[in-house]
């Protein structure tokens, strides 16, 4: 079956003398792997251009039951220099690009699709040095987009309001804020107020008002990384994640 579908290049490595295998996030067929056969070998206007993060229209050729299809071709439509010009974005996108590969199937979820290309988008134009809070807004959306938002008005497990004002305990296996009830017999980490509403903001898909300080924004990646890994089962450590978190800002 041929499909044609925006697509965005996650991953690429060479396969054999003259071919690449990669990873794609497809708008209409999920998270797909494929051989584009020749495309190291090809030159000028023949030559696919296919490098990490660029987006296009892909000619998917997809055989049922088989885990690696064929790209018959890429029609650029986006490239994203500004991933590539600071270390802070790239950082950011390849946590985006994680997330991606590691939460999304084989089935369409366009709605994941987009929250991704615009989460990309925004970290490509974030000012230097200051990506961190770019590529959390667009992490927490595609958390929300894939099902799982966390509860932060409400405590996660008896549902009992909480003030949008008050400090609060994060419960990740809850999946969300906790009530001083709740927390004082589950346990979880504290969210101070202003975070919490940074979380709010950011699942909303709403701008953080001023930069992030590298403690700020370290925290917020660590609380962003252990929620993920909550929902995660088979044991793999998010690496680029945890080397966002070592450095949110590219400094």
């Amino acid at each position: 079956m041929l499909l044609t579908t925006p697509a965005v290049v996650l991953h690429a490595f060479p396969y054999l003398e003259s071919s690449r295998i990669l990873r794609l996030a497809t708008r209409e067929a999920g998270v797909q792997s494929v051989i584009a056969k020749g495309a190291r070998r090809a030159r000028g206007a023949q030559r696919m251009t296919l490098d990490l993060f660029v987006e296009g229209s892909a000619q998917l050729y997809l055989k049922p039951g088989r885990d690696l299809h064929t790209l018959g071709g890429f029609d650029l439509t986006r490239t994203r220099p500004g991933l590539g010009a600071d270390l802070g974005r790239f950082a950011a996108a390849n946590a985006l690009g994680e997330l991606m590969l590691r939460f999304v199937s084989e089935e369409p979820q366009p709605e994941v699709f987009d929250a991704f290309v615009a989460a990309l988008d925004a970290v490509a134009v974030a000012p230097p040095g200051d990506a961190a809070s770019a590529g959390l807004q667009g992490a927490w959306g595609l958390v929300a987009a894939l099902g799982f938002g966390p509860a932060l008005e409400a405590c996660a497990v008896c549902l009992a309001p909480i003030p949008p004002d008050a400090d609060a305990t994060f419960g990740h296996a809850a999946g969300g804020v906790l009530c001083p009830r709740c927390a004082a017999e589950r346990g979880g980490r504290r969210l101070p107020a202003a975070a919490r509403d940074d979380l709010r903001r950011w699942t909303e898909g709403l701008p953080r008002p001023g930069a992030l300080d590298v403690g700020t924004a370290r925290a917020h990646l660590r609380l962003l990384r252990e929620f993920l890994q909550q929902h995660l089962h088979d044991g793999r450590a998010l690496r680029a994640f945890d080397a966002w978190e070592r450095d949110p800002n590219g400094g």
